[in-house]
């Protein structure tokens, strides 16, 4: 056994020279390793020429190192066939010839061409523990090369340190080649991989970690990974690596659901999907965590969802559209009601419409949108009568899938969908006292919760409501909230009664048959003088609404291009058309209590004739020619009570 101070080589049963020689070569490594070893075999052996080959084929070698009367001789490679090496690689064996080998070799062709000539040999073949020749050791002389045991063994000796560093290189080049590849892989990933240890320091990254995280890995190997996640991301992912223990052996990885929200080391947060495993080295863990950033394609996905629900809404609004595009007429009534359009638009104010039902609310805040800076975002509309008050919320604020029954999927509400334009919010005063609150909130504050979650929503929307109750009625009955009317009543805008609008009524009345002729195909002669009188004298329950229903039908009947509007009146108006003819015939001109009357008992016999029935196909308002909401509406005017 050698002690500490002694050298590895004292027991060996050679001489000092050779010794020193020996340790000579101990401290090189790879190509340096090999020309120390030649050199000094050649000195050991008194040879003027050694050198060490690698196999490029089994009948072609290349030297590694050959040195020959003390130069060295570059890139020999030559073919072992006639040569004094081929039966040392073929044979696997050592190979002395002590003299004569120029002789013995006749068709060697470069044994002639060494200066000078060659006349002793001796090769010794390496083999490595699987049994393949990687290459040979083998020295010449000019002079006889006579059999001598210590020799030999000194050929072993070298031999035996040339395989081991050759085995060693090779070794260490599929370690390198290993390495290589797998940072190939690592680099070209498009996700990150980061490992970390127990304490959550990173011990490697790839490139695209380093692009995610914005450092290269000189930055990021030892930084902890807890400083890089948010709070509530660092305990999910600490329950994962616990979980991770649970597993079995070649199954220790897992998915991590939702993902992870992580930071960059500017400080950016992103939201990442994420895969962890657990590998064990050494009694110490190590956990690899791959993700990639997918903020974009979250903001994307919320965008696609968010214009789906917009074109579904859009695909509702085109079907519930109103036969009318533009506002028509020259009144000063209605002239005034553009002019407040005019002021209002450029501003953000939440506006009020009041109107009759069929008065052409919407048409104003249509235009109050149209000519504000928002109109290149939506405006979503939500008729408030007409949605059940248990779906009112969902479509107002939104929900969660599984909400509540039905829910089976999550659906964006209407004022998100609004999120950056404007919200015309129909017959507000329908809306129930348990839902004023919750949009008095979105007036004052700008943010809901949808149905379903605790997750507050922030949004900037401005609202036009519209009504044609008198809010203010409601508020003192106990109906509507106070504090909403007058977060609502900022910019009140009242829409004029057909009544109340003169010569417009003839304006919309020819303009309206110039457009259902056209779509029929008709030629209509200009409207005669008793249909005009009919036009202005006439009350006009249901406002513009009324008035082109009456127009298409009287177009549809038309005989000869002319029209006949009395006789296209709801049935029970008789009264009211005959009062009309009187009216032309002696220019009698009504009391508005007499056109009350009139209205009033117009109503009751539709009643009468439909069981008092209001909505739906045989009830009074089809029957009147105006919807349910506007007969209702007058039946409250009137003070019409059903007989007992």
């Amino acid at each position: 056994m050698t002690t500490p101070d002694k050298s590895p080589y004292d027991e060996l049963d050679i001489d000092e020279t050779l010794k020193t020689i020996l340790e000579g070569t101990s401290s090189k490594v790879g190509k340096e390793f090999f020309k120390v070893l030649v050199f000094n075999l050649a000195k050991a052996l008194d040879t003027y020429a050694a050198w060490i080959t690698e196999l490029e084929s089994a009948q072609k070698a290349s030297s590694i190192a050959f040195i020959m009367n003390g130069k060295w001789v570059k890139e020999y490679v030559y073919d072992l066939k006639n040569t004094p090496c081929e039966p040392v690689i073929m044979g696997r064996e050592l190979v002395h010839i002590p003299d004569n080998v120029v002789k013995l070799y006749p068709k060697d062709p470069d044994l002639i061409t060494f200066d000078p000539i060659p006349l002793s040999y001796m090769g010794i073949p390496l083999i490595d523990s699987n049994g393949s020749v990687l290459g040979h050791l083998a020295v010449m002389d000019s002079k006889p090369m006579p059999e001598n045991p210590r020799n030999v063994a000194i050929m072993n000796i070298f031999a035996a340190r040339a395989l081991a560093e050759m085995q060693r290189l090779k070794a260490e080049a599929k370690v390198l080649e290993r390495e290589k590849k797998h940072m190939r892989l690592l680099s070209s990933a498009m996700d990150a991989i980061a490992e970390f240890d127990e304490d959550l320091k990173i011990t490697q990254v790839n490139r695209s970690a380093e692009k995610i995280l914005g450092s290269c890995s000189e930055v990021l190997v030892g930084t902890n990974y807890a400083t890089m996640m948010s709070k509530a991301s660092l305990e999910k992912l600490i329950k994962i690596i616990d979980k991770l223990e649970d597993k079995k052996e070649g199954e220790k990885n897992l998915w991590i659901p939702a993902g992870l929200e992580l930071t960059d080391v500017d400080g950016n947060k992103f939201q990442a999907e994420a895969t962890i495993s657990q590998l064990d080295i050494n009694s110490k863990k190590y956990y690899t965590l791959i993700f990639r950033n997918v903020t974009h394609r979250i903001e994307a996905e919320k965008k696609i969802e968010s214009l789906s629900s917009q074109a579904e809404y859009l695909k509702e609004e085109i079907k519930s559209q109103h036969n009318f595009e533009e506002i028509i007429g020259k009144s000063k009534s209605l002239q005034d009601v553009i002019n407040n359009v005019k002021k209002v638009s450029t501003t953000n104010s939440t506006v009020l419409i009041y109107g009759e039902t069929g008065t052409g609310k919407e048409l104003i805040a249509r235009l109050i949108h149209a000519e504000s800076k928002r109109s290149d975002k939506p405006l979503i509309k939500v008729n408030c009568a007409a949605i059940p008050a248990a779906l009112i919320e969902s479509e107002f604020f939104g929900h969660e899938k599984g909400a509540f029954t039905g829910a089976t999927s999550k659906r964006e509400g209407r004022f998100l969908i609004a999120d950056g334009g404007t919200i015309f919010l129909d017959e507000i005063g329908e809306l129930p006292l348990d839902l004023q609150s919750k949009l008095l909130r979105v007036l004052q504050e700008g943010e809901f919760e949808p149905v379903g979650t605790s997750k507050t929503i922030r949004v900037d929307v401005r609202i036009i409501a519209a009504t044609n109750r008198d809010l203010l009625k409601e508020v003192e009955s106990g109906n509507f909230r106070e504090d909403l009317y007058y977060r609502l009543n900022v910019f009140p805008i009242t829409v004029p009664p057909l009544r109340e609008r003169g010569d417009d009524v003839i304006t919309l009345a020819e303009a309206f048959c110039k457009k259902y002729a056209g779509n029929i195909g008709v030629k209509l002669n200009p409207i005669d003088k008793g249909n005009i009188e009919f036009l202005k004298n006439y009350r006009w329950p249901g406002n513009i609404r009324e008035l082109q229903n009456v127009i298409e039908r009287a177009v549809i009947t038309s005989q000869d291009g002319s029209i006949n509007l009395i006789g296209e009146l709801p049935a029970g108006s008789d009264s009211l058309a005959k009062n009309n003819i009187e009216s032309i015939d002696d220019d009698r001109v009504y009391t508005v209590k007499e056109l009350s009357n009139i209205e009033r008992d117009n109503i009751l016999r539709a009643l009468e004739k439909t069981g008092w029935k209001i909505s739906g196909q045989s009830g009074a308002a089809n029957l009147l020619g105006i919807p349910p909401t506007t007969l209702n509406s007058r039946i409250k005017a009137l003070n019409i009570k059903k007989p007992s």
